[in-house]
């Protein structure tokens, strides 16, 4: 086990009402990546999977911080901001730049938890679940973006599971 069951912050359902649903998986999903991540070096974090994947739990953490990014900082918020560690040259830098390098590991948690804690505040500052972002000219309803991130990292987090495994052997949470 990662950690024991007393001290695992993440929830086990019970949530009430749709956004307590969304916003409250959301969190559980956000707090699972930290966990697979918890107790590695600058080396494990940006160990790749297998060739030629450029899959490491470090461009997982920096993807997701771009993925945060554009769904609340730019779709819901309307911001027109420089997306995080993507180039039009290199579309993959937040996997091609993950390098084991500590102040890169430093500023990919620094960025994540910063775009983390602003989707916070969009979702607990909007009136409600219908609330409509601009997406590539389309409407998008915040309900949505949330259900995308659960899926988003769900998705990522069984990437996460089999990168753990392969750096130290830990499986499981």
């Amino acid at each position: 086990m990662f950690v024991h069951p007393d001290e695992d912050t993440r929830t086990d359902g019970g949530f009430q009402g749709e956004r307590a649903v969304l916003v409250g998986y959301l969190r559980d999903q956000r707090l699972t990546l930290e966990l697979k991540c918890a107790g590695l070096d600058a080396e494990a974090m940006a160990r790749r999977a297998v060739e030629p994947s450029n899959l490491s739990l470090l461009g997982l953490v920096r993807h997701l911080a771009g993925v945060e990014q554009y769904w609340f900082r730019q779709v819901m918020a309307g911001e027109g901001v420089r997306r995080h560690y993507r180039t039009v040259e290199d579309p993959a830098a937040d996997f091609t730049g993950a390098v084991a390098d500590p102040a890169v590991v430093a500023d990919a948690w620094t960025t994540w938890r910063a775009e983390v804690a602003f989707a916070e505040r969009v979702v607990a500052e909007a009136l409600g679940l219908e609330v409509a972002g601009d997406s590539d000219g389309e409407p998008m309803e915040l309900r949505e973006v949330l259900v995308h991130m659960i899926e988003e990292y769900a998705r990522h987090n069984g990437h996460a599971d089999f990168l753990r495994e392969r750096i130290d052997g830990r499986v499981g949470q």
